[in-house]
């Protein structure tokens, strides 16, 4: 747990003595979502809960959890997410592990995942305790998936906890959304999240942090990467959009993550709106003269016509026919709106 999550998990302490069968934390990309709910998982799974209702790390059902082996526990997640660790893997997936086979892991959670914890409910528990099911990212889940999660949440059986962790509230079933008490985890202050950076040491923490919006585990991911070219390529030709700098822009992001693309670009979007009724950068203070001159030069109509399309885009960015064509048209209608 991080320390941003300190109240929240004060409040959560609050839900113990009648919780709900079904927990849906929410909050934004890289604040911690999956480490906050693990934790709870194992708390409520402990036989000896700390007064801070934090697991007390060493009972027997402490050391199966931590070995990753409880029998009253699952956790369900993407395939392309099974081989990480129990962390930010939550946040959606911006890195996917490599498929051990030629086969690309699939990035959603199926019908056969959900279907597999019938056996695990029917079950009496282990120890006359509580069964956990931990879900995330929850937008994973395909539609079949949804339906057969949505009965089980609706006939939740006895003594059964599910945990679900979303990034986008707006991609979910409203009818699961109903049947989930919602738990928001919300991005820490800016000066908490920049020390935090810091301690891990992290050099120039202040730039990451804006870039990533302000969500310090995203910031330490890319940070950590220590690359910011396909960035880069696409500010640089946001500064300066053209026709034929989307086709050579396009190459060179080809290969790029299509989600994290349309997220840099919607950011840009902002910081140039922003500056154009404001003068405030956000996101992208190292590009302070380009956003200038490009709010300067182009008209608040054309602005949002840009802004509207990148968020459309962003629905579509996970399931593209094809990833060249994609950015290709990203870039273009881009430059339809601000050249």
């Amino acid at each position: 747990m991080y320390p941003w999550q300190q109240a929240a998990w004060e409040r959560l302490q609050q839900m113990r003595e009648r919780l709900p069968h079904a927990i849906l934390f929410h909050g934004p990309l890289g604040v911690g979502k999956a480490d906050f709910m693990e934790t709870f998982a194992q708390a409520l799974l402990c036989e000896n809960v700390r007064p801070d209702g934090h697991a007390c790390n060493a009972c027997a059902s402490c050391g199966w959890f931590l070995q990753n082996n409880h029998p009253d526990y699952r956790r369900v997640r993407p395939e392309a997410l099974e081989d990480e660790p129990a962390g930010e893997g939550e946040e959606g997936g911006e890195t996917a592990t490599k498929a051990k086979s030629t086969k690309a892991p699939s990035k959603e959670i199926k019908i056969e995942q959900v279907r597999a914890l019938g056996d695990f409910m029917n079950i009496s528990t282990h120890r006359q305790g509580l069964r956990v099911v931990v879900l995330y990212p929850a937008e994973a889940l395909n539609m079949p998936a949804s339906n057969a999660l949505l009965k089980t949440l609706e006939e939740p059986p006895p003594g059964t906890v599910f945990l679900l962790a979303s990034n986008s509230l707006d991609r979910l079933l409203p009818t699961i959304l109903s049947r989930c008490r919602k738990f928001a985890l919300p991005m820490p202050a800016h000066d908490e999240a920049l020390a935090w950076l810091k301690a891990q040491g992290v050099q120039d923490a202040d730039s990451w942090l804006r870039e990533q919006g302000g969500a310090p585990l995203a910031a330490l991911a890319e940070a950590e990467a220590g690359s910011r070219e396909e960035m880069d390529v696409l500010l640089h030709f946001l500064a300066n959009p053209s026709v034929e700098a989307s086709l050579r822009a396009a190459e060179k992001l080809a290969k790029a993550q299509l989600s994290a693309l349309v997220a840099w670009q919607q950011r840009w979007l902002y910081d140039v709106l922003s500056v154009k009724l404001s003068g405030r950068i956000r996101y992208y203070p190292r590009y302070q003269k380009e956003l200038a001159g490009l709010a300067g030069r182009v008209a608040t109509g054309n602005l949002n016509r840009a802004i509207k399309a990148a968020n459309e885009r962003r629905a579509v960015a996970d399931h593209p026919l094809s990833a060249k064509l994609f950015v290709e048209d990203m870039l273009l209608e881009y430059t339809l709106c601000c050249a």
